[in-house]
């Protein structure tokens, strides 16, 4: 049954994008809270360095995994009911996290959580790139895209500050109960009108995605051991701020998403990819080579940040463009697929690495990969090309 017409925003800034926006700012604002206080907390109950790291490698792989399927659901049963009934387990989870007192608990927890995180994201962009206008789209992803990365900036800074003053227990508590308003929140969006005509069978997504997946897995891969290893290489070296990398990260982000949105990134935004990935690919090499401790993750994770940020800014640009709009949902979960499971096996491989060796070989390794993925960025910034020209292989993609 067709449900409620979805109101016409007249602007960006309209009622429902600045909900969803500050919906998407808390979900990574909760994610990278946990993603270097989990690990901490796991060495405190007997972990060690390689084992602390495989609560984010189940977290993603579920959420990698997840991302397959919460994409298409959000197609089929509308991205708010999606974020509704995600936001609302996600309460439990949270919940059950406070009250676990055995390692194994929190690897039990972590794929299912993250198949509802994956479900919050994927139905936060399809719902956000359903309300803008095709005209406001640019600006409107742009200025969304800052609220991922706000959330990232504050996650770990408060994480780390809450955990000694309140305990894990009673942060957890807390994100539980900001989630429980978020669900009610949610339900003051507008609903979306579902097609009542035979549903197509599960498909692989388009051909335009492939090069983009192959881009974030590669990428996800080099990111997998930052958010877990980063605050713990800082506190090794008796640095005072052990969240400085994923905090100058987010700050990296928020800055080249202003400035672009502000002044605008030309007729055709995905040209910019090769270069965003060659700054990532520098911060990446900053983290690696530069001598020192705190100078070092700080110039790194303004750089890394910056280009990152905007890399997956503009893949889910290209992919809300060359979708179509019922297919919207599974190609941003494609994405979010591979980014995830990258960068579960990123925290995986290379934090065993890191054992064995030192933070310094995780951190060069992904400079190698972020190289590898070159290619994939220019040939989607090519193919975008013909795209705009209407010309070559990709123009039967404009719908």
């Amino acid at each position: 049954m067709a449900e409620d017409a979805e109101r016409e925003p007249k602007g960006i800034f309209t009622r429902p994008f600045l909900i969803l926006w500050a919906f998407y700012f808390l979900v990574f604002a909760a994610g990278y809270q946990l993603f270097p206080v989990v690990p901490l907390h796991l060495r405190d109950l007997g972990a060690s360095l390689a084992e602390s790291g495989r609560f984010q490698t189940a977290f993603m792989l579920g959420s990698g995994v997840g991302s397959l399927f919460t994409g298409p659901l959000g197609d089929r049963l509308g991205p708010r009911k999606v974020l509704r009934l995600s936001s609302l387990l996600l309460v439990v989870i949270l919940a059950a996290y406070a009250l676990l007192r055995v390692r194994w608990g929190f690897y039990l927890l972590a794929p299912i959580h993250g198949v509802l995180w994956s479900a919050l994201r994927t139905a936060s962009v399809a719902k956000v790139g359903g309300i803008l206008k095709p005209e406001h789209r640019t600006q409107g992803m742009s200025l969304f895209g800052l609220s991922g990365p706000g959330g990232v900036a504050l996650g770990p800074l408060a994480g780390l500050w809450l955990l000694p003053h309140l305990g894990f227990a009673w942060m957890l508590a807390i994100l539980a109960s900001v989630f429980a308003v978020l669900h009610l929140l949610i339900g003051s969006l507008p609903r979306e009108v579902l097609e009542t005509g035979p549903r197509q069978p599960f498909t692989l997504p388009e051909r335009s995605i492939w090069a983009p997946v192959v881009l974030l897995f590669l990428l996800g891969l080099g990111f997998g051991p930052m958010p877990p290893y980063s605050a713990q290489e800082a506190k090794a070296l008796g640095m005072a701020w052990p969240s400085a990398f994923l905090t100058c990260f987010a700050l990296g982000m928020v800055g080249i998403r202003a400035l672009l949105s502000l002044t605008g990134m030309g007729r055709r935004p995905v040209a910019l990819l090769p270069l965003m990935l060659g700054v990532t690919t520098l911060g990446s090499a900053l983290l690696a080579f530069l001598p020192g401790g705190a100078a070092r993750h700080l110039t790194a994770g303004l750089v890394y940040g910056g280009g990152y940020g905007m890399v997956h800014t503009l893949l889910f640009m290209h992919i809300i463009d060359t979708c179509p709009a019922d297919r919207r949902g599974a190609g941003v979960g494609a994405l979010f697929f591979a980014f995830d499971v990258g960068t579960a096996l990123g925290a995986l491989g290379l934090g065993w690495g890191m054992e064995l060796t030192s933070f310094r070989w995780g951190w060069a390794a992904g400079v190698i990969l972020l190289a590898l993925a070159m290619p994939a960025a220019r040939r989607i910034a090519r193919e975008s090309s013909y795209m705009t020209t209407g010309t070559g292989p990709s123009a039967i993609l404009e719908t």
